[in-house]
């Protein structure tokens, strides 16, 4: 597998600096600076319907309380997702997975730069969440992130998903690669190096990994892209294609 000369770019959880994150007005930020990826962290209502946050609780982004799956979907879409931002942004809602899937189906219709989800599988069923990709068909361009054991069971919904589990040690690479099969590793930052990098491209197996908080910075987004990493994720998505102009 060729090594990519630049790393193509996820904007983690769409975020933005002076937006709410997991808004549809991030995400709409985020695929006007070209990104590859946008960040999405799926979870399911009360009554069934899927809804993008991060946290399980709603107090952090929300004005709203308590866990989101104890609120049925009319009680979601009452609430503001634009908590502690500008103003302007306190009519976001909570954005259901299916006003996300057809932003991104419009963008990519429209645009010679297309961008693909990056799922982080929350809490949601394989079954429900499959569905809503493929009526948008964006399934078979997707990446999901979540424990072993969530994307083995997605796999099987789905033999050809893009599945990517989390790495931490190298040492634990074969038994991964034996069961599941994986698309990419979300690997630790920390763990990046080209011998491992290239071990991974060598069994045709991408390498993503996130640049969050303490390595947000343009020689670490250019150490990692001269290791050969493959996506960059990140909560600054200009300083990240600044940066890797540079190099």
């Amino acid at each position: 597998m060729a090594t990519r000369q630049v790393p193509g770019v996820s904007a983690h959880r769409g975020a933005m600096p002076g937006l709410p994150e997991n808004t549809l007005a991030s995400f709409k930020a985020a695929l006007a600076m070209g990104v590859d990826y946008i960040e999405i962290d799926v979870r399911t209502s009360q009554d069934g319907k899927l809804f993008i946050l991060h946290d399980g609780n709603l107090d952090r982004t929300t004005t709203g309380s308590g866990p989101l799956k104890a609120k049925t979907a009319a009680e979601l879409r009452l609430l503001s997702a634009g908590k502690g931002a500008d103003e302007a942004y306190r009519q976001e809602k909570i954005p259901t997975l299916d006003e996300v899937c057809r932003l991104l189906s419009d963008w990519n219709k429209t645009h010679r730069k297309k961008a693909s989800l990056y799922v982080d599988c929350k809490e949601v069923a394989p079954a429900p969440l499959l569905a809503t990709l493929e009526k948008y068909a964006l399934a078979g361009t997707s990446v999901f992130y979540g424990s072993d054991d969530y994307l083995a069971a997605l796999r099987e919904q789905r033999p050809v998903a893009r599945i990517m589990p989390g790495l931490t040690s190298e040492a634990d690479i074969e038994a991964k690669v034996a069961r599941l099969k994986p698309y990419a590793f979300d690997v630790k930052w920390q763990a990046l190096t080209p011998s491992l990098i290239k071990r991974l491209h060598d069994q045709h197996i991408r390498v993503f990994s996130d640049a969050l908080d303490y390595f947000e910075t343009g020689e670490q987004y250019r150490s990692a892209a001269r290791n050969g990493i493959d996506v960059i994720q990140t909560d600054y998505v200009q300083r990240v294609k600044e940066a890797l102009k540079e190099q």
